[in-house]
Formats: C-alpha cells, structure tokens, sequence
C-alpha cells in the first residue's frame, strides 16, 4: 500500500522548509531540509515514525555526520550526483568524504527540472544549470542553521563562527563540533529567509580539477543499484515479442510451446498506440526461461497498418522534397541574388541515417501493481511524462504512481522518451498479467536486440546546400533545406518548439548559424508519412546541423583561399564565445604550425570545427592518418570547451572525452536502416560502435569563465564528425558528405 501524502499544500518553488521536527525523526535526531514525499527516508531508522511520515529533502544531516543530498536529476554517468553534490557541499562546507547523495523520487511539485517548468526530468545537459542557485542555497540553509545552533548552545556571536569541512568551531571560546553533534539542536532553528552564498572567488570545492566522483566507488565494487539490480519477492521477468515492422500488431498468438519451457508462468498480450507498440510478453521466474519462452511463441501479425518503407525509398523521397521549396526557418538579405553568379559556387547534398541510442544497459522496468497504487523502479529521465502517463493507463491519480529513481546504465536520450514507451509497456504487461490473476512484480527486460530494434532513433535527414563565395573571398550567401521527421510534432513540446510548422529542433545549429552572411536562408520539410519511431538522441538536432555546416564552411574557406581557422576566427567577430573557444582550440592543437608528417605511403590531415549548443561553446581539431591501403586512423583530438563555471573540471573532461567517443561510433560506423520496413540490425556485430582500438588520444582544454554553468553532456558530439571530415579532406582532397563514414574513402 502507498503511504498518503502527509503535506497537501505545496511549499512555493524553490522554497526551503525544515521537516526535522516532525515524528519521523522520534529516536533518530537530524537535520533534514527540504520537503516532503513518500518514499525515501524510512531507512533512518524509527520504523513507525517512517510509516507516519517519510520524508524527502535536498539536504539531510545524521547524527553521524553524514550529509545526504537528494538528487532531482537521474546519473546515468554524466556525473549529475557528483555536481549537485558539489553544490551543497561548498555552501555547506561539508567534509566531502562524508558527503552522499540518493535518487528523488517523482514529484514535480518539488523537484521540478527549472529549465522545463513545472516538469521533473533529466535532458538538454540543463542539470547543474538549473541546480546551480537551488541547491547552493539548500547548503547555505543548512549551514545557517548549524551555526545558529552552535551560536545558542556555545552563548557566543554566530558572525564568529567558522565552518570547515563538517566541523563548527569558535576560535576565541575553543568550542568544536560535527555536523552530526549539532543536527539535532540545528533542527530546532528557524530556516533562514535569505542567505549569502559565497563569492566564487572563496570557493573550496567547485572548481577543483581531482574531485573524487560520488557514483564510481559504488559502481566499482558493484553495490550500486540499477534497475537489472532490483529483485523482489515472487517478482517475474517479462521478455517481450514485439511486431517485426513498426505499426503491426498481434492477430493470432499460440503460446503452448512459450508454457511449456520449464520456469514460464504464463503468457500475456498486451494494446499498444499510435505512439507505442502492441505486443506478447512471456513471464518467467528468470530472464533466460523468459527468453526461451518468447523464442517459443508462434505469433501470426496484423500488419496493415504497418510501416513498410525502406531505407532506399525514404531517402529518395526526402531527395524529392529536398527539390521543392520548404518552410522558412529564417531568411537574412537576398539569398537567390546572392547565389546568381557567384565567383565560386558550392553544393552539396549530405545523408544522415538512424541511429540507435546502444546505451550499455538495455531498456528494463520494475514495475509493482496493487490495487490502490503502482510501484515503478527504474533509471529514470522522465519521471513527471512517465508518472503521468503511467496514472492515465491505469486509470489512477499521478499522486499513485511511485517511481524509485535508480542508476541508468546511460541513455544519451533514450530513457526520456516523449511517448514514455518502454515504461507504459511494462506498466501494460503488468496490468495484462493481474488481469489474467498473477498479482506480482513484473521486471521487463529487453535484450540488445529488443533495443537496436526497438525504434525510438535520431531521425533520418537528408540537406542540400548552395554556397556562394564571391571573388574577394567573402562568403555572400548560403541557402539549407532540411529535409526528415519531427519527434516534436503530436507531443505536449509541440506547442513550444515547432513555430509556422517549423520545428525549431529539427533545424537547430542550421537556422541559429553564427557566421556573418549577409544572406541567409534556412528551409525545412517534415515527412508525416514517414513513421519510424523517433526521438532526441545526444545532441538532438546539432548532431547533423553542425556536420553540414562546418564541412560547409570547411569548403568556402578553400574556395575563398582562405585558412579554415582564420576564416571562421574572421566570421564570428560578433559571437566572441564562439571565438574563444576556436581560438583556445587552435592554440592547444598548435593549428598554425605544419602537421608532423606521416610515415611512406601515409597522408596526414587536420580539420577544425566549433559549434554551440546547450548553451555550451565547444571547438575541435581532429588529426588523422591516411593509409596507402586508403584505411585510416583518427589520431588525436583537441577539444576547447567554454561551458560558463567549470562545477567538476574532471567531470567536464569525462564528458568531452564520452562524447567524442559516442560522435565517432556515429561518424566512423554507425546505422539503424530498413529493408520494407523490417530494421535490418540487431546487435553491435552490425550496429557498430566505436572500439577501443579506434580510440584517438584525447586533449580537452576548459576555458576559463565566470559565466553560469552551461550543459557538457551533450556539446561535445557535435563537432566531432566536421572536424574529422575537414581533416580527412585535408589529407585526401576528398569531400565526405554521407555519414557513416565507412568505406567511402575506399571506393
């Protein structure tokens, strides 16, 4: 049974209660601010006192000293913990080692994501910004409250009392003490209307380059808890068959030979949506019994409504549109002008594919139905789409759906699916399942092919560009259509993002173009025929944009005669972040200098590129060898970074380094496609991601900023694959416009 909530009247946004003097602390004492909700906390230790009152806060302080931070955002290994930890930490002066954090559960009301509104989740690399104030000031609270209550017991003058690493001290009286000696009395003290945060100029933790990460030790001794991790009593594991072309739906399922494999329970199908697949789901005590009932199952699909295009055919269409006029996303000057007889003239076409998320942890759920509730663990991104799409299935109140907030084995997006799929399908089977009388928990588990071919991908797109440069070596104008899906278009985002019918991020880092040219004129056109399911994958719409327009740019400054750094460095004059960043870039990387030369036989190259997104200014060299045998080895990259407020140096670089690990897969191998409609790979044998041999040496470089804190999960993909191109044209003369790249060179 779910607890009820206990406080009905939400706290206004952003505000900091004290939830210490309530029961739930009869017999263990604290400091807990914050506010509150069911499911956390009753592992403090009073169990009646937690089933009167549990609950949930940003700050929490043990007898023992430990300090606990709650955490709104999921870590899925972009280092969310260690940065909002860092946060409390520094305001609060907490001794780091003492420092924890745990997952919040589902409750926007007080967990909201800032940058969304009033909308819980984790995406758009926004966490630390729209953290950064919020939970500075929860530390500060708290340390306001530990020193009031130091002042009251020691009769001396708060403004003489210092905090150092979890230790209260007054220098002229001697006194000492933990954060855990004072938490009880620290309860009892008002919380501060108002408080000062530091100067950055006093800052102890933020900034620090050797900061030690606050999920790596869990994750290195294997106690930390992902969602495969869960194991309940009676619970069963759900393996699903879904339709073998998108839309198809079951029309006769025999599932004798799944019930006959020994460990198989029983055997449900399950309704799907427009936006979500219909399917079987074989419930076993275990995954492999699971799996070997469902490879078992004999299902007959109604495919009428099914999608049926292949690859070859969307590609052609998308030609098609590309020919025709679209909708205009912006127009600066007089760009058919521009492009009448220029001296030079440059077009281009470029291809992108789908592309698959291939997180390490495969999608999965834990989800818990009860009469009077529903009970959800999972890594969750999304909790206020899930909780309310999961309540609306089930005909409940969101207040009724409890999601336990575990790690996420990455998800570069997919695990914040608009539709909440993967979650309303194990909420589906495990309604399927109570309705045929098993009435226990049900852990859904996709296998690697469930999940290549689970749809759900980075849109297909298809450019075509045209060029002009004039005889002076100016670019005069540039003219873009985009042509792909919109996963915008049927959301609750509609009515934010897609304006006139252009969805603004479909052509994001195209229509925002920072270079001055003075003519300028960016088109889209969305397929709605084209129904392959579809989301934000790890830098959205910048991950073909900032491809066709750095290898645009790329190709103007040869034709302008011009060096590529030079001539970007003299096109952003007005967007001097931007500059900072290629500057900073150019330096580390020693651009101006000769490229060291390879060895007989062997091609060297260099290509640069720099591009925004996520408030974020991120530029790249990329150093490649060219083979006789026309293979080739991406070398080194050199990465600047401007992201406002370096939080956790070491955490921005992992990020950077991550990036363009995940850009290369995508640049060098990868591709969802389809043959009639069926997706033609299933695993990583043909959905190829980068190996570790293909790993360049890595620099990153963070330029130095008083800015606030942008998002570094996202901003390091998209330079990637320009650069790299630049640089394969720099060494080979060749111009690559399709990715992946593949064997192109080869040909």
């Amino acid at each position: 049974m779910l607890e009820p909530r206990i406080d009905q009247q939400p706290a206004e946004a952003g505000s900091i209660l004290n939830v210490s003097r309530r029961s739930f602390l009869r017999g263990a004492g604290g400091l807990a601010l914050g506010i509150y909700f069911a499911p956390l906390l009753g592992k403090l230790g009073d169990a009646q006192a937690a089933s009167d009152f549990e609950p949930n806060a940003f700050v929490r302080i043990a007898p023992d000293g430990t300090v606990t931070v709650i955490a709104k955002h999921v870590e899925m290994g972009q280092g969310s913990y260690t940065g909002l930890a860092t946060l409390v930490a520094e305001e609060l002066d907490a001794d780091w080692n003492r420092v924890q954090v745990e997952g919040a559960p589902a409750d926007a009301k007080r967990y909201a994501n800032l940058a969304f509104g009033n909308l819980q989740g984790t995406g758009g690399s926004n966490a630390m910004a729209n953290s950064f104030e919020q939970m500075r000031k929860a530390g500060a609270s708290a340390r306001a409250m530990l020193v009031g209550a130091a002042a009251e017991q020691w009769k001396v003058p708060a403004a003489e009392i210092e905090v150092h690493d979890g230790v209260v001290s007054h220098a002229a009286s001697g006194h000492k003490a933990s954060f855990g000696e004072l938490a009880e009395a620290a309860a009892k003290q008002p919380v501060p209307t108002d408080v000062k945060l530091k100067d950055p100029k006093d800052f102890k933790l933020i900034g620090q380059v050797q900061l030690p990460r606050k999920d790596s030790p869990s994750k290195t001794d294997g106690t930390a808890q992902f969602t495969q991790d869960v194991h309940l009593p009676d619970m069963l594991v759900a393996v699903v068959a879904h339709p073998p072309r998108f839309g198809a739906v079951p029309a006769k399922v025999d599932a004798s030979k799944a019930k006959a494999v020994p460990g198989v329970v029983d055997v449900v199908q399950f309704p799907g949506s427009e936006r979500r697949f219909a399917g079987v789901a074989v419930l076993a005590k275990n995954t492999w019994a699971a799996r070997q009932g469902r490879d078992a199952l004999q299902v007959e699909w109604d495919e009428s409504k099914a999608f049926k295009m292949g690859s070859k055919e969307i590609f052609a269409q998308y030609r098609d549109m590309a020919s025709k006029p679209g909708l205009v996303a912006r127009n600066d000057g007089d760009v058919a002008k521009a492009l009448e007889k220029p001296a030079h003239l440059i077009e281009a076409e470029y291809q992108f594919p789908y592309l698959a998320h291939a997180a390490m942890e495969p999608l999965n759920c834990v989800v818990f139905l009860k009469e009077d509730g529903c009970q959800i663990w999972n890594g969750e991104q999304w909790q206020t789409g899930d909780q309310m799409s999961v309540a609306q299935l089930l005909g409940m109140e969101p207040e009724q759906v409890n999601i336990t907030q575990l790690y996420a084995g990455g998800s570069f997006g997919r695990r914040a699916n608009p539709h909440s799929d993967y979650v309303l399908e194990a909420a589906a089977i495990a309604k399927a399942a109570r309705d045929q009388g098993v009435k226990v928990p049900i852990k859904m588990v996709w296998t690697r092919e469930d999940d290549t071919r689970g749809g759900y991908y980075r849109p297909a797109f298809l450019h075509r560009a045209r060029l002009a440069v004039d005889a002076q070596g100016n670019l005069v104008g540039w003219e873009q259509r985009l042509v792909g899906q919109s996963f915008i278009v049927g959301t609750p985002f509609e009515k934010f993002m897609v304006k006139d019918g252009v969805d603004k991020i479909a052509v994001e880092g195209a229509a925002d173009l920072p270079y001055a040219v003075p003519n300028l004129r960016v088109e889209q056109a969305l397929a709605d025929n084209v129904t392959v399911p579809t989301q934000w994958w790890r830098s959205v719409g910048h991950t073909h944009t900032a491809f066709s327009t750095e290898t645009l740019i790329d190709e103007a400054a040869i034709a302008a005669k011009q060096d590529p750094y030079e001539f970007r460095r003299k096109l952003l004059e007005k967007h001097p972040r931007h500059r900072g960043a290629l500057e900073l870039v150019a330096q580390r990387a020693n651009w101006l200098a000769p490229l060291d030369k390879g060895k007989d036989g062997e091609q060297r190259g260099r290509g640069i590129a720099v591009h925004e997104s996520f408030g974020s200014f991120v530029a790249q060299v990329v150093e490649v060898t060219y083979k006789a045998d026309k293979s080739f080895k991406v070398d080194r990259v050199v990465c600047a970074v401007d992201c406002g407020l370096a939080i956790n140096p070491d955490v921005i670089k992992a990020q950077m380094e991550g990036g363009i690990g995940f850009a290369l897969s995508a640049a060098l191998h990868s591709a969802i496609t389809l043959t009639d409609g069926k997706v033609d790979q299933s695993n990583f044998h043909d959905f190829q991601v980068l190996r570790i041999n293909e790993m360049p040496v890595v620099e990153v470089h963070i330029v130095p900023s008083a800015e606030p804190p942008t998002g570094v999960g996202e901003p390091g993909v998209p330079p990637l694959a320009p650069a790299l191109a630049n640089a394969l044209f720099a060494a080979t003369g060749k111009r690559i416009r399709n990715l992946p790249i593949g064997n192109q060179l080869q040909a």
